[in-house]
């Protein structure tokens, strides 16, 4: 989820039943960081995380269509 209204740095929040986790994408060439998990296992943070890296040319230009540079 990238939020209209949100603030830079460029980031996207995971956000699933269980939990969420926000990460930083540092665009336009990664790599992604994560900067804050709540109740998530680290094993679900991590099948994120490779999921997240292949969408990173994606989410960066959605990223900027939004808010502008990152």
């Amino acid at each position: 989820m990238i939020y209209p209204d949100d603030h830079r740095p460029a980031h996207v929040h995971v956000i699933r039943a269980e939990g969420e986790a926000v990460f930083i994408l540092n665009c336009p060439d990664g790599p992604h960081v994560l900067r804050e998990t709540y109740r998530f296992a680290r094993r679900t943070v991590s099948r994120i995380e490779k999921e997240l890296a292949k969408h990173l040319f994606t989410l960066c230009p959605l990223w900027s269509d939004i808010h502008g540079d990152f």
